[in-house]
């Protein structure tokens, strides 16, 4: 870290203690003060709930500035990296700092594509789920289990099981989403075909059969890639938070990737395309675009309930750049697939419309995001609504376990132990039966 020659003061009004702390300088972004010593200078920890302002962690793998709209992989506009990469370019960048030459690329890539089997065991495996079982559940639980087949690789202070570890998961996790698919159908599971591309060979795998031969899509195939290559790592996130907290126990890769699995499914961080296209569905059905003004009213009203789905960020105080992008790849998938009338798209043009009109919406920066477009996108390439945040944890694992390596990295790695403010009762006896209340 990079010392800056500016020091915080804290004092306090009663003026019983006055210290000094140290600022360190980002590359670009807000710098931070260092706060470890706080506690045992002052006895007291900071208040900050949902992490509002804390930098729990030095990184190097992905910048957002939010109010600028802008997200950087390893330094890299993610413009510029979903033009002109494939997928597993942006995995070689993100777990090795620079993108990869022509031999690299090469190597990295068939690297990949030959750990794209899992063990037959978990076929098994998958039985002891019900066929209705949500896939993230059944995903949760397969790489989870992935421990229990592939632990020659687990010891975590060594370099080349991380790597090996890393590329295991990024090369097994299309197999076991696609996996999961087909035990929910009923179908037979297809297995990974080395020819094919990271994205064709998942596709294949997802809708093929053993009744006749399947065709990629160029058009489907450059649009999943893509929404791989937006998800792929998005800084200091719940889920990335949970892997880095996870892992910091000394707990074994795969777990780690799990409990980010488990992160992702809720509505508010992975589940939000779900809910977004669960939104237009549901605004289709009750009127469609003439509803739409009248529907984005209720959503200004506090009192209605009605929340608008795919619209604003945590961090982007602008229009999210991934969104743009996916408007973009949006539109070729329609017209490729022939459905340029798809009433959910011009329902959700619509609603952007309104919403980068409304002095509502404008003044408090909702701009559409990423989700917005790419359940539409999922919708079209005929992926269930269901299995949107499973896509979305096969893009997110070469984030989680690049950020994870990360951590382990770090000669200030120690576990994750947040504190508290306490507010319940102080010291009491137990006192007997009787005495209770």
């Amino acid at each position: 870290m990079n010392l800056s020659d500016k020091k915080a003061i804290l004092s306090f009004s009663d003026d019983s203690t006055k210290i000094e702390l140290p600022i360190y300088k980002g590359t670009v972004g807000p710098d931070v003060i260092d706060i470890r010593k706080l506690y045992s200078q002052t006895d007291m920890f900071t208040y900050d709930p949902g992490f509002m302002s804390t930098a729990a962690c030095e990184s190097k793998i992905t910048y957002i500035d939010g109010e600028k709209g802008e997200l950087l992989y390893r330094g890299y506009p993610i413009e510029q990296l979903a033009v002109n990469c494939s997928f597993l370019d942006i995995c070689y960048l993100i777990l090795n700092g620079e993108l990869p030459n022509s031999s690299q690329k090469e190597e990295f890539d068939q690297t990949v594509t030959h750990h794209t089997m899992v063990n037959e065991q978990l076929h098994f495996f998958l039985r002891g789920f019900r066929r209705d079982a949500h896939p993230m559940a059944v995903l949760t639980g397969l790489v989870g289990a992935l421990s229990a087949f592939y632990h020659d690789s687990t010891d975590i202070t060594n370099p080349e099981h991380r790597h090996i570890s890393a590329i295991r998961l990024i090369a097994k996790m299309p197999t076991l989403v696609a996996m999961a698919y087909k035990y929910s159908l009923g179908q037979p599971y297809i297995y990974p075909q080395n020819n094919l591309s990271y994205t064709g060979n998942f596709l294949r795998m997802m809708f093929a059969t053993p009744c006749e031969e399947y065709k990629v899509n160029d058009v489907v195939e450059r649009a999943l890639d893509r929404i791989f290559i937006l998800h792929a790592d998005h800084e200091q996130n719940a889920s990335t938070s949970t892997v880095r907290l996870c892992g910091s126990s000394g707990t074994d890769p795969f777990a780690a990737i799990a409990a980010g699995v488990a992160c992702l499914w809720g509505p508010a961080h992975g589940g939000a395309n779900e809910a977004c296209l669960n939104m237009l569905e549901n605004l289709q059905a009750n009127g469609g675009i003439e509803k739409v003004g009248e529907f984005m009213e209720k959503v200004k009203d506090k009192n209605s309930g009605v929340r608008l789905m795919g619209f604003g960020h945590r961090v982007y105080k602008n229009y999210d750049p991934r969104a743009k992008l996916m408007q973009e790849t949006c539109k070729e998938v329609l017209e490729s697939l022939g459905l340029e009338d798809d009433p959910l798209f011009k329902l959700a043009m619509e609603v952007e419309r309104i919403a980068l009109e409304d002095p509502y919406f404008v003044e408090r920066k909702l701009y559409p995001n990423v989700d917005f477009y790419s359940g539409i996108v999922q919708r079209a390439i005929g992926i269930p609504t269901s299995l949107f945040t499973a896509i979305f944890a096969l893009a997110r694992t070469v984030g989680w376990i690049a950020q994870w390596n990360e951590m382990l990295s770090d000669p200030d790695y120690k576990i994750g132990r947040p504190r508290q403010l306490y507010t319940g009762y102080s010291a009491r006896d137990v006192g007997n039966i009787e005495t209770r209340k």
